[in-house]
């Protein structure tokens, strides 16, 4: 079929879900008012965050910085020291961050990052005890295997499952899609290991003769967002599609999600990718974007400051410049609302110990924003 068909499609698709979007989003209940504060600037692309258990906020730099800041947004350390050599180009640097259940008394911290081995690199995930403004026994519990040539599709972020084990989300490393179908290696697959970086026993390939017995599902393209769902304590993620067809998945063990043989995008070329899913044996995805909004960052709002938001999803949009609120039941999602339109490609998106939603955006003088209910 001439690619021009092809072209055609996609534009008619797009015009449609644009439409479709509108129309769910003016149905909406009235918005719900917040105002919009910058807490820090000149950050060089963060990345992620995390709450430290006295307020303090740890964040990600992908030019290969750690910093804390205060809450109020003011530094309060000089940056973090003890992190390993990595390949800070184009998306590879310092990732996600997650801290320990248990941080207040042990200090202990994962992060990862992209890893360079001469010519090649990967996504790899760190574990280090925090003492003042230092990183100390530094301790690398995962590497991507097979490392490859190119800077794009790393990943990468980190979530501490209730059971106390660690989910590591990657990427396709960009030209190396078709192995995100094998189970010989970590292309594109959701990794869920121990904290000491050993494998539970349960992982559906834990005992399999050829697969790598860290992954928990497959056939996945570039995982930026992951969250806990505060209601059963299962990991919902998304990931970015190629043009058109970012999803957000319910990533269930020893599954396969299709890419890059399914997809409701396109490749960059304009060339077809199958939409059907379930006929050829995948998982659908339970929510697209079609045309792509970029996802990155998750978060399940689970605090009191917007009680009307109490329970919503919130994923930031690096191409659309927004942040997106999806309203979900169960295991679907039943409205969506575009907030702060045109205003930055947000990175990652967090709710604070007082109930505000924290957001980091993409540039090289990233920002990092507070958003609370307006004083009466």
């Amino acid at each position: 079929m001439p690619r021009s068909f092809h072209i055609i499609k996609y534009l008619i698709l797009a015009a449609i879900s644009s439409l479709f979007f509108a129309t769910f989003i003016h149905a909406e209940q009235p918005k719900v008012p917040f105002t919009v504060e910058v807490l820090t600037s000149g950050l060089d692309h963060p990345w992620s965050m995390a709450f430290l258990p006295d307020g303090r906020i740890m964040i990600t730099e992908r030019a290969g910085r750690l910093r804390i800041v205060m809450a109020d947004g003011s530094p309060s350390e000089p940056t973090i020291s003890g992190l390993p050599n990595l390949l800070a180009r184009d998306q590879g640097g310092l990732l996600g961050i997650a801290l320990d259940p248990d941080f207040a008394r042990n200090q202990q911290l994962y992060f990862s990052y992209a890893e360079q081995q001469g010519n090649v690199a990967g996504t790899a995930v760190a574990r280090a005890k925090l003492v003042g403004n230092q990183l100390k026994n530094v301790q690398v519990i995962f590497r991507q295997l097979p490392k490859t040539e190119g800077t794009k599709h790393f990943g990468s972020r980190l979530v501490v499952a209730p059971n106390g084990n660690l989910f590591v989300t990657l990427g396709d490393r960009f030209t190396y899609m078709d192995q995100a179908q094998h189970l010989d290696n970590h292309i594109g697959k959701l990794i869920r290991i121990r904290k000491d970086g050993s494998v539970p026993t349960d992982n559906p390939f834990a005992k399999h003769s050829v697969a790598k017995p860290e992954i928990w599902s497959y056939g996945h393209r570039h995982i930026q967002g992951a969250a806990i769902h505060p209601g059963t304590g299962v990991l919902w993620i998304h990931e970015h599609g190629p043009r058109g067809g970012d999803e957000i998945n319910i990533p269930l063990p020893g599954k396969n999600y299709g890419w890059p043989l399914a997809s409701y995008g396109m490749h960059y070329s304009m060339e077809p990718i199958k939409d059907e899913h379930a006929e050829q044996g995948f998982e659908e995805p339970i929510y697209y974007w079609n045309p792509s909004i970029a996802p990155s960052g998750m978060m399940f709002y689970r605090g009191n400051l917007f009680p009307e938001w109490k329970g919503n999803l919130f994923i930031g949009s690096l191409v659309g410049r927004h942040l997106v609120r999806l309203v979900v039941n169960s295991n679907q999602v039943i409205s969506e609302e575009k907030l702060l339109m045109n205003q930055a490609r947000i990175r990652d998106v967090a709710e604070g110990p007082d109930g505000a939603i924290y957001l980091l955006t993409d540039d090289t003088n990233g920002l990092l924003l507070k958003l609370s209910r307006p004083t009466p």
